[in-house]
């Protein structure tokens, strides 16, 4: 019984089938083949679901790589500026543009000055 059933499924030994048996044998056919189909659509609704996930979460990770690599590049160039880099690394690492520009303006450069007796 379930050797014809299989041979029936492959398309063999359908000789000895009335219509009607071919015909029960052809909607389950179809029910299958309709299962099948569904349970494939499904599959690649997940995989396409967690690949756009994927792609999301390399997106935010490639932001995050492209922000680390432009503060490098940002403190690499504050550390070749000559003078007053602490002061302008300072600003930087904190954040602060406003209190970069207070700094620079309250370092004078200190000039030699002539020391003069007093009460002498």
């Amino acid at each position: 019984m379930i050797q014809n059933f299989n041979s029936h499924l492959t398309g063999d030994g359908l000789a000895s089938l009335s219509v009607k048996e071919m015909k029960q044998l052809e909607t389950r056919l179809e029910r299958g083949i309709a299962r099948i189909r569904a349970k494939k659509h499904e599959l690649i609704l997940n995989e396409t679901e967690n690949l756009q996930k994927r792609e999301i979460q390399l997106e935010q990770e490639n932001a995050c790589l492209r922000a680390k690599i432009a503060e490098n590049e940002k403190l690499q160039q504050l550390s070749m500026m000559p003078g007053g880099q602490d002061y302008e690394m300072q600003a930087y690492l904190s954040g602060n543009v406003l209190q970069l520009n207070m700094m620079q303006a309250a370092v004078y450069p200190i000039m030699d000055r002539k020391v003069l007796p007093l009460g002498q």
